[in-house]
């Protein structure tokens, strides 16, 4: 009998806990899972609960609920996520009710997308928060019978998107839910979850994925091949979203970039560092500094392996750079530039202004090459 982890890749230690919750029939009523964006937690999701519903079940009826679980199809599973608000919508209105026609067509292409390829991340233009209205649809959908289904799932992806008055509905129905009703939040920022809902879950942490991981899904998945997911991989740090991203800024380019970042940083040009940030964060995006952040960090850590004598550099084609800095400046403290940019870039999830932290990161960087006496 196939497993129906087996086409998941990684997260071993995440399909080893909920196994044994199948296993031994003691699965909580609501769990909250956590980790990066893009590391398999939905997809995760969906075979979990195909898992627990096909254990008393064979045959045609077997495939006919994994197909439906699949699907994302009530009432086995429940899907709730981040709508855009309707014109003229009220509490009172159902989540989708004052949608137009449109957004409604949008809104099925995206969730095809996602059931055809469960690391697919769904994008509504201005899906900004879920709905009070579509936690209220939770009561109605647990009020009907269906004593004939083993477990019923109510998943709410970016769980952190529900504000005060959807978080206070859902705790209602974390306090008592009935039998055979699992709930699962999932979020990459459980700290905008109330603690009363947090401490309502078992919490499962994502690990990012490993970089064979990243390359197999992203060939499997997003029909990129094998030498451009290779490449991108790296630079990843274990999220299938972030590599996907790369691939959008194009990767190579931003290679260039970060060398040029840090060639005029380490040299003291601060101006040209900063036009060579502003260059490729023309939207300002958050994600956009995150990956330049990821960047910097990475042939930080090559240089440490140039020190080492380690010879695999994911900055192979920029080794010169790495061959010159040691040369000249053998002494550098690589580890606490590392953690001090690393640092800066976790406080970019409390808006901190974009242009500041640019500058101090350049700062940082430039540093670097300043003696030790200097530099204390």
């Amino acid at each position: 009998m196939r497993n129906l982890f087996d086409d998941i890749h990684g997260q071993e230690r995440v399909k080893n806990i909920l196994s044994n919750y199948n296993s031994t029939s003691k699965i909580p009523h609501a769990l909250l899972f956590t980790g990066l964006e893009g590391v398999g937690k939905e997809a995760i999701t969906v075979r979990f609960a195909q898992l627990v519903n096909s254990v008393l079940l064979d045959g045609n009826e077997k495939e006919r609920v994994l197909k439906l679980i699949s699907n994302l199809s009530e009432p086995y599973l429940k899907y709730i996520l981040p709508l855009p608000r309707g014109k003229s919508e009220t509490e009172s209105d159902g989540p989708i009710d004052k949608l137009s026609k449109d957004e409604i067509e949008l809104l099925h292409e995206e969730l095809q997308k996602k059931i055809d390829n469960p690391y697919y991340i769904i994008s509504l233009p201005k899906a900004n928060a879920i709905k009070i209205n579509s936690i209220r649809e939770i009561k109605k959908n647990l009020s009907l019978d269906f004593s004939d289904i083993a477990y019923r799932f109510i998943i709410i992806t970016s769980a952190h998107q529900m504000n005060e008055a959807a978080q206070n509905a859902l705790l209602k129905n974390l306090e008592e839910p009935p039998e055979g009703v699992i709930f699962i939040l999932i979020t990459s920022y459980p700290e905008r979850l109330r603690e009363t809902i947090r401490s309502r879950c078992w919490n499962i942490n994502f690990d990012p994925l490993s970089l064979d991981d990243i390359v197999n899904i992203l060939v499997e998945n997003f029909e990129v091949d094998r030498k451009s997911a290779e490449l991108v991989a790296p630079f990843s740090g274990g999220s299938v979203s972030t590599a996907l991203k790369l691939f959008e800024m194009n990767i190579q380019l931003l290679s260039e970039k970060t060398i040029s970042i840090l060639r005029y940083s380490l040299g003291r040009k601060y101006h040209s560092a900063f036009e060579e940030f502003k260059s490729l964060l023309v939207d300002q995006s958050a994600d956009n500094i995150q990956l330049i952040i990821r960047m910097i960090i990475t042939w930080l850590n090559d240089l440490q392996k140039y020190k080492l004598n380690i010879d695999h550099f994911f900055f192979e084609q920029y080794k010169e750079t790495l061959e010159k800095f040691n040369s000249k400046f053998p002494d550098a403290d690589l580890k606490d530039t590392v953690f001090q940019i690393d640092r800066l870039s976790s406080y970019i999830k409390n808006n901190i202004n974009v242009n500041l932290l640019t500058a101090n990161i350049i700062f940082e960087l430039s540093a670097l090459t300043v003696g030790p006496a200097v530099k204390a």
